[in-house]
């Protein structure tokens, strides 16, 4: 079966976009090189049929992992039962499974919208924008289930790693937890996870949320000859996923640390009522380095 792919361009990249696949983004490129700025995406992982196999994913109406099988809502206990085969909790909402209808589409900017009911009743709109090597991502939820729920936003790109990527993202702290995937508690950021200053990506496997952004970050590429600045609005935590001996890694920006249902406090979620809505934007922007 032959996956849909809407095209933007402006004057420096290209971009591909599956609205069908969770509303993804594929492939976004250097004109002129093919120079990869998102982990490149091949006919086998759009064959694939799932958006974790593509190059970025809008992530509605949470992000990450939630514990306990749901979460409580002012009128009472919400069931969330896995919705993968690879990890035992409910993860990254329900955004990415789903089909988005398309809406306004011209040479440089796409309107996506997604009307859901899983795991309650929501309306998504996603607005993708490309402006002179600058990628914009909006997403915005509103609340139609006629019950109040818990409600987060992110995005989930992935990105091309070598040995000499960096990373340069201020943050205050970063939430810890006991090998589960699953955080307990705030720490101090160890030295090897620290990107106040540009550093190279660590060995280990690094899947945390840090807290206390300030929602710009820096990402060089030195051996491919440019650096993405990157820019949030609506994101005061970001998680950054680093498996080990892959030739990516993932930098989420998003409005609450994994599993912030069953933290103290919800940090990051906000309770919608019918007909209020949330917000998110991320922004990256591709320079050549001298």
């Amino acid at each position: 079966m032959s996956t849909r792919l809407l095209h933007l361009e402006d004057r420096l990249t290209r971009l591909s976009v599956a609205p069908e696949q969770g509303g993804s983004l594929v492939n976004w490129t250097v004109k002129g090189s093919d120079q990869a700025l998102l982990r490149h995406s091949d006919q086998a992982a759009l064959e694939a049929g799932t958006a974790r196999r593509l190059g970025c994913y809008p992530l509605a109406p949470w992000s990450n992992r939630i514990a306990k099988g749901g979460v409580e809502r002012p009128d009472g206990w919400l069931e969330l039962p896995p919705n993968t085969s690879h990890d035992p909790y409910p993860i990254h909402g329900s955004a990415w499974q789903q089909a988005w209808q398309v809406g306004e589409h011209s040479e440089s900017s796409l309107a996506l919208h997604l009307e859901s009911t899983l795991p309650f009743a929501y309306r998504a709109e996603q607005r993708i924008s490309l402006e002179d090597g600058r990628l914009n991502l909006e997403l915005r939820v509103t609340h139609t289930d006629t019950r109040a729920a818990w409600h987060g936003l992110g995005f989930h790109p992935y990105l091309p790693r070598t040995a000499h990527t960096r990373l340069h993202a201020r943050a205050a702290r970063i939430w810890l937890g006991d090998g589960s995937g699953l955080p307990t508690h705030e720490a101090d950021i160890p030295a090897h996870w620290n990107f106040q200053a540009q550093s190279p990506l660590p060995h280990d496997l690094l899947d945390h949320a840090f807290s206390g952004w300030d929602g710009h970050c820096q990402i060089i590429q030195e051996d491919a000859g440019y650096r993405l600045d990157c820019q949030a609005s609506g994101a005061g935590y970001y998680l950054v996923f680093c498996p080990v001996d892959q030739g990516f890694f993932c930098f989420e920006p998003v409005s609450h640390p994994i599993n912030a249902h069953h933290l103290p406090g919800r940090p990051g979620l906000q309770l919608l009522h019918q007909g209020e809505s949330t917000q998110l934007s991320f922004s990256l922007h591709y320079r050549p380095l001298a």
